[in-house]
């Protein structure tokens, strides 16, 4: 593995000899403030970010997903003079604590690896907590929409999936409005939308998406949908008549993906989840698999963001975890991107190829959620959640 300029002990530049004459060190980051510019690191070369962050000696990185145990393995290996200190946090409590320590004006972290896109935007970003920082390296290789406005290196998912263990021959849910039938009374597991704010995006999109509900219950049942009062879509009626079917709610993903996966069950439930999870089913003696086939869409993709937290103690050391986010120059994206190369994940990246075995968006046929229209109707859904 190797990154561009990664092993050179070169001398620092123009750069450094600025900071030095300014009294040396770190820059102090902006004040936390929407209309804060770029930061006066995002031009460094990958040498001067070394130099640098050698010195700041440690990072601190939130991390919606516990594979930051192995990025931080990776990344200490490539850069032995920089600890970097990872926390497994989910993407609502990241929200919690990044808002909390902004207004007292402590920072702990220095980069948030967040989904729960709606939020991050219109919050976080907006307010100047988080900020942006695109490795020239890469700026070519990843999409606008996932430039900006904050990087993303790969694209995430929630949808539904099932046991092929016990159903070898595909999917038993070929449309999500079964879901609301006797057949799966009680046998439907999802995270609760009001722990995990992954989750209320996927509702949330249900709701968006109300007219193609509209036309996949058209499809299953040959009728035009029946909304109960105070109920104003399909995709709201859809939910109602999903939790009024025994919908299990759990707080944890892991507990979805064993109550899905365990093998050995003779009539086993379906749940919401990541799809990405499926690289555990060996380990775990899970049976995952992805229900490609359900209509109008088994669920959503969501970008993984990487952010630059304002205030930070090492943004020299935060720029180069976003570089290594990013994984090495190769197809595959080497060490540093393993932990994302597995079917379920999609690297954002146009150089690279596809890991073995996974499923190209469009044969997911997910919907992608566009994070600026769920906000809008983000709170409506969680209020009308809590009616049910």
């Amino acid at each position: 593995m190797r990154f561009p300029g990664m092993l050179k002990a070169s001398a620092v530049l123009t750069l450094t000899a600025t900071l030095a004459a300014c009294g040396g060190g770190a820059p102090e980051a902006p004040a936390t403030d929407a209309a804060s510019g770029p930061h006066e690191l995002d031009g460094a070369t990958h040498d001067e970010l070394v130099e640098l962050a050698v010195e700041e000696g440690t990072v601190t990185v939130y991390s919606f997903t516990s594979r930051i145990a192995s990025v931080e393995a990776e990344f200490e290996a490539a850069y032995p003079g920089i600890d970097l200190i990872g926390h497994d946090i989910s993407s609502s409590e990241q929200i919690t604590r990044l808002l909390a320590e902004a207004q007292a004006g402590t920072p702990s972290a220095d980069v948030a690896y967040i989904s729960d896109a709606p939020v991050v935007i219109t919050e976080l970003v907006a307010g100047g907590i988080l900020q942006n920082y695109v490795p020239q390296r890469v700026a070519e290789t990843v999409p606008e929409e996932y430039r900006e406005p904050l990087l993303a290196n790969r694209l995430s998912t929630k949808i539904l999936m099932y046991n092929e263990d016990a159903h070898p021959d595909g999917t038993p849910v070929e449309n999500l409005w079964q879901l609301t039938e006797e057949e799966w009374n009680g046998r439907v597991v999802m995270v609760d939308p009001g722990v995990r704010g992954d989750y209320l995006d996927l509702v949330t999109e249900i709701v968006r998406r109300s007219d193609a509900m509209a036309e996949a219950h058209l499809e299953l049942f040959g009728s035009e949908v029946v909304l109960d009062d105070g109920v104003e879509n399909a995709g709201q009626q859809f939910i109602k008549d999903l939790y009024a079917n025994g919908l299990v709610l759990v707080d944890d993903t892991d507990n979805v993906n064993a109550a899905v996966g365990a093998t050995g069950q003779d009539d086993p439930p379906v749940g919401f989840t990541s799809y990405s999870d499926r690289r555990d089913n060996e380990e775990e003696g899970w049976a995952l698999q992805a229900s490609l086939e359900t209509a109008p869409s088994p669920g959503i993709t969501f970008p993984a963001y990487i952010g630059m937290v304002n205030g930070s103690g090492s943004p020299a050391a935060s720029r180069l975890v976003a570089d290594f986010l990013m994984g090495d120059d190769s197809e595959t994206g080497g060490a540093a991107f393993d932990p994302f190369y597995v079917p379920g994940d999609y690297p954002v990246r146009t150089d690279m190829t596809a890991p073995e075995g996974a499923v190209s968006l469009e044969e997911l046929s997910a919907w992608d959620i566009d994070p600026e229209e769920t906000a809008q109707i983000r709170d409506d859904v969680s209020d009308f959640l809590l009616t049910l």
